[in-house]
């Protein structure tokens, strides 16, 4: 009877969110590292960091274990340091701030502007001070900032600008810089370009997630790209990458088989959080597939703007003459409805076996911000930006009966709030 029960309430058709799409090309390139006897950092690695470098139109990338250790790793390669501040949107995720906080470095929030998602560029400047050592930009949904405004911004501060002193790899390249330094989360936007140059070239340093809901999957991981810095040996940049990531050991272990070649130095003690080369096997895959990926996602949004755009239901521009979005999200933002209402429609699709989530609660609302002191009522746009979205299933898993189904009940619940 119970059972029966628990069947009545389970909807006969169930779309998951974002779930993972895996072929068997990912799952023959993991058993080969499986059958290699190399399952660690090794070949596998190095050779998806070749290949990002390659798409990105960087010179190198470093794999990680996450965007979240990319993200840190690029703040700390770059001196941030207590005493810092680090500018961070207030409408993004947790490892946007959380990152620098680690570093022992001062977060400053910027709210949204009015009607975009995207931070207030003007308000960027008026928080730049002489403690300013970064702008954190995030690539929302897939789709790639406004840098140029974001650059324009930081540029009217240049004068207050004060770079880390001394010889240190952070120091040298805040002085090379000359400038706040711009950080990209980068972690939906793997593959979006804009004015022809790809997510990876428009930040100093930029951070992408390979988190198994990512168009680009490695299960868990992440991996770092910069930008080529004058008077800085990307070599410098990659091996202090590689100390960071593995103990502050001056070996990795595919360089101790060498013969005879055991002994090490631990040049500080920090962290473990490299990529495997059994999950950078995955990633090798996903790279021969992925501009297949992004097609299916291109395709998925254009009819799905075709259905709620008519209707009023606001949503991103992912593409046009100018720039091409990963596709990540698909955020939908319904005019004039509540918190209540929002979670109603929620529910409503839920019931019909489909999954929504939403993108974001501002930070700011967070209990660990919170506790930083810091209130949702000085960032309006954000909380507006957060009140009425809605994001909907965007996955190359879904069929085109799906989609279809995915838009037939979204149009049907929300003609009933607008």
């Amino acid at each position: 009877m119970f059972n029966d029960d628990i069947r009545k309430n389970v909807p006969a058709r169930v779309i998951q969110f974002s779930p993972p799409d895996i072929s068997e090309l990912e799952i023959n390139e993991v058993a080969e590292a499986l059958r290699s006897g190399w399952i660690t950092t090794g070949p596998r690695t190095k050779e998806l960091e070749r290949r990002l470098a390659e798409y990105c139109h960087t010179s190198k990338t470093v794999c990680l274990n996450s965007a979240t250790a990319a993200e840190e790793l690029n703040f700390r390669i770059c001196g941030i340091e207590p005493g810092d501040e680090v500018i961070v949107p207030a409408y993004t995720y947790t490892a946007s701030a959380s990152a620098p906080i680690h570093c022992g470095a001062k977060v400053v929030f910027v709210d949204s502007q009015k009607d975009n998602c995207e931070m207030d560029y003007d308000k960027v400047a008026e928080a730049i001070t002489e403690k300013t050592k970064a702008v954190v930009a995030v690539d929302l949904g897939g789709i790639i900032c406004d840098y140029d405004k974001l650059y324009a911004a930081i540029e009217s501060k240049k004068h207050l600008f004060k770079a880390k002193e001394g010889n240190s790899l952070g120091a040298r390249i805040q002085q090379a810089i000359g400038r706040v330094m711009v950080f990209a989360d980068c972690a939906h936007a793997l593959g979006a370009n804009k004015e022809g140059k790809m997510a990876g070239e428009w930040a100093d340093f930029t951070s992408f997630s390979f988190h198994a809901v990512k168009n680009f999957t490695t299960a868990e991981g992440g991996a770092s790209t910069w930008k080529d810095i004058e008077g800085i040996d990307n070599e410098e940049i990659y091996k202090q990458f590689q100390l960071y990531s593995l103990h502050g050991q001056s070996k990795d272990a595919l360089a101790k088989t060498q013969l005879g070649a055991w002994e090490y130095d631990i040049i500080g003690p920090w962290y473990k959080c490299n990529m495997t080369d059994v999950t950078a096997g995955i990633g090798l895959a996903q790279m021969k597939r992925y501009k297949g990926l992004l097609a299916r996602r291109k395709e998925i949004i254009r009819k799905y703007d075709e259905a709620f755009k008519p209707l009023g239901i606001e949503v991103l521009n992912h593409y046009t003459e100018d720039h091409q979005s990963s596709g990540h999200l698909y955020i939908t933002r319904v005019p004039g409805i509540s918190l209540e209402q929002r979670q109603e429609i929620i529910v409503k699709m839920a019931e019909e076996g489909i999954a929504c989530n939403v993108h974001y609660k501002p930070l700011a609302m967070m209990t660990a911000y919170k506790n930083m002191g810091f209130d949702i009522k000085d960032y309006p746009n954000a909380y507006k930006r957060f009140e009425n979205e809605i994001t909907l299933p965007l996955h190359t898993k879904l069929t085109d009966k799906e989609v279809e189904y995915v838009i037939e009940k979204y149009c049907a619940i929300v003609k009933q709030y607008i």
